[in-house]
């Protein structure tokens, strides 16, 4: 059901989400549903600075409700799920990772470690 669910969000999110705080890049990186499909806990990823990755995930949480309804009715659920959506940072941070141990490849951090933190 997630799977299915995640693939839902994406196309949604890929025709174009008529809230003008969607501006940012969204992925849907994953899902997690309850046990009894109450709630759906959908993961995304949003490229851009912090503003926009803030004004994004308001307008994601402003079309939740119309997209559970969306969902009800392509996956033909009785009761559709709560959509519940979360900023998914590992992306950011894998990013970040692999730049940090580039400048250590490269010599360029120097003796200064403080940019790891």
């Amino acid at each position: 059901m997630a799977e299915a669910i995640r693939e839902q969000v994406a196309t949604f999110l890929a025709e174009g989400v008529k809230d003008p705080r969607v501006t940012g890049i969204v992925t849907v990186t994953g899902v997690d549903v309850t046990r009894d499909l109450r709630t759906a806990k959908v993961y995304v990823s949003i490229m851009g600075e912090e503003a926009v990755k803030a004004s994004t995930l308001e307008g994601l949480h402003s079309v939740a409700s119309h997209l559970r309804s969306r969902l009800g009715r392509t996956l033909r659920l009785h009761s559709a799920p709560t959509i519940e959506f979360r900023l998914d940072t590992t992306v950011a941070h894998a990013a970040r990772i692999e730049s940090l141990l580039a400048r250590i490849r490269d010599g360029a951090p120097g003796d200064d470690a403080s940019d790891l933190d």
